[in-house]
């Protein structure tokens, strides 16, 4: 607060401290960026959010259970087939189920020429949480793993990864680009059967295929067949295995600015992987006569949402309530600009990097200055090359005047020399003339004269 005196009013000592007029005015300097975060707040309630997973596995790893016991409701259904999935909602089948990319149409043939039966199929829902509606996309490979020679069985699922890349990078290259629709794949699921031994060829195969084009997450599907130290021991065994063969596994980042509970919660994510986990979406009563999602079995109970009997809590941090939007922003800033670059690449389609240098006065007047002087130089030399040629085009000439000069000069001397010796001939005859003694000159007959008077 401040105290503002009106010094309009006349004052003096006598007059009582009580007559002075006090203005009080409030020094707001709030400028109102902090409300930064509310409008993006109100601005992501009215857009919506999206998510599309890819949730990869053999038939029997519970991959439909695991989906609906994430979102909390019956997004995939089973209806009297065995990779009948469908809408969770009454919208019509040919709406929640997308078949796109080259294995959708009917299975993809591998590499011996046999039919390996992988449909891709895509399921879709939209839910809605405290005014939150999220739009999912869930999409399975029904018959994957199932075939008797699994070799290329994966290339539906890579050709389906990179058909949604390209469908994305079309519809960038359009002139309007306000309504695109993101249908890349955020969180590629792989589940993988509790054998409790290693990973399989085909697992390793089909990580190795997808590892730089997707957020890979490993899932241990089905976690309650195993024990505890079968567990510890399982995921040792994957994790030296994806480190081996050199394939990336999506890890959450830490940044500085996170406090401790955050960076601590995102470690304890991270030490989890691969997620062992349990899916159930009934609910099932303890001894201490709780309600909780789980499994009864005759030696026990387990329970989905608790932290001590699985990762399921773990996972669905890391998918939905803590690193969704990471998973999004790491799929378009890095995989789908790595998998664009490559793409532009081998189209033929070179980066001008100048392009893109950041604008610096004191750079641009130094490049400027460089340039002029660049231009000037190239002027001078150009001018004394030109100054060079008319010069000696000049010495050329004046060299062919002074031979035709000389030439002239001899001509002339020579035929002064011609004369000269002309009268010295002539003289020296003269001269012997005048020697010789002379005769009488002869006289000439007396003219006769005529008389008359025409004389």
């Amino acid at each position: 607060m401040a105290t503002v005196v009106d010094h309009n009013k006349p004052y003096s000592a006598s007059s009582p401290p009580q007559d002075i007029k006090i203005i009080k005015k409030v020094l707001n300097g709030y400028v109102g960026f902090a409300n930064l975060p509310k409008q993006w707040h109100r601005k992501s309630l009215r857009r919506g959010f999206s998510l599309n997973i890819m949730a990869i596995g053999e038939s029997g790893l519970g991959k439909a259970t695991l989906i609906n016991t994430l979102f909390n409701r019956e997004i995939m259904n089973r209806r009297g087939g065995k990779h009948d999935y469908d809408f969770a909602d009454d919208e019509d089948e040919s709406d929640g189920e997308a078949a796109i990319g080259a294995g959708a149409a009917g299975g993809a043939q591998n590499g011996d020429g046999i039919n390996s039966n992988v449909k891709i199929r895509t399921t879709q829902a939209d839910i809605e949480e405290d005014g939150v509606k999220l739009k999912v996309s869930i999409i399975t490979a029904p018959g994957f793993g199932e075939s008797i020679n699994n070799l290329d069985s994966w290339k539906p699922i890579v050709d389906e990864i990179n058909s949604r890349f390209d469908s994305y990078l079309e519809a960038e290259s359009k002139i309007n680009r306000s309504a695109i629709t993101d249908n890349r794949v955020h969180a590629f699921l792989y589940f993988i059967e509790p054998t409790g031994h290693s990973l399989r060829s085909l697992d390793i195969a089909l990580m190795k295929q997808v590892h730089e084009k997707v957020n890979l997450i490993p899932i241990i599907a089905k976690s309650d067949t195993l024990t505890d130290e079968e567990i510890v021991q399982f995921k040792h065994s994957i994790l030296a295995d994806i480190d081996n063969q050199g394939i990336k596994i999506f890890k959450p980042a830490q940044f500085e600015n996170d406090d401790d509970e955050t960076i601590a919660n995102t470690k304890q994510i991270i030490d989890k992987f691969p997620f062992a986990v349990i899916g159930s979406t009934k609910e099932v009563q303890t001894n201490d006569g709780r309600l909780v999602r789980g499994r009864k079995y005759p030696w026990g109970l387990i329970e989905v949402d608790n932290a001590d009997h699985n990762d399921f809590v773990r996972l669905r941090q890391l998918l939905v309530r803590n690193f969704l939007e990471e998973l999004k922003e790491t799929t378009s800033n890095k995989l789908y600009e790595n998998y664009r670059t490559e793409k532009l690449k081998k189209m033929g389609i070179e980066q001008d990097n100048t392009v893109f240098r950041e604008f610096d006065p004191l750079a641009r007047q130094e490049e400027e200055r460089a340039l002029h002087e660049a231009k000037l130089a190239k002027m001078e030399a150009e001018m004394k090359t030109v100054f060079q040629q008319k010069v000696s085009e000049k010495e050329k000439k004046l060299q062919r005047s002074e031979a035709d000069l000389f030439a002239r000069h001899k001509e002339m001397k020579d035929k002064l020399t011609k004369q000269i010796k002309l009268l010295e001939e002539k003289k020296q005859q003269l001269e012997k003339q005048k020697l010789l003694p002379q005769e009488p000159a002869p006289t000439s007959a007396p003219q006769k004269t005529r008389k008359g008077f025409l004389r």
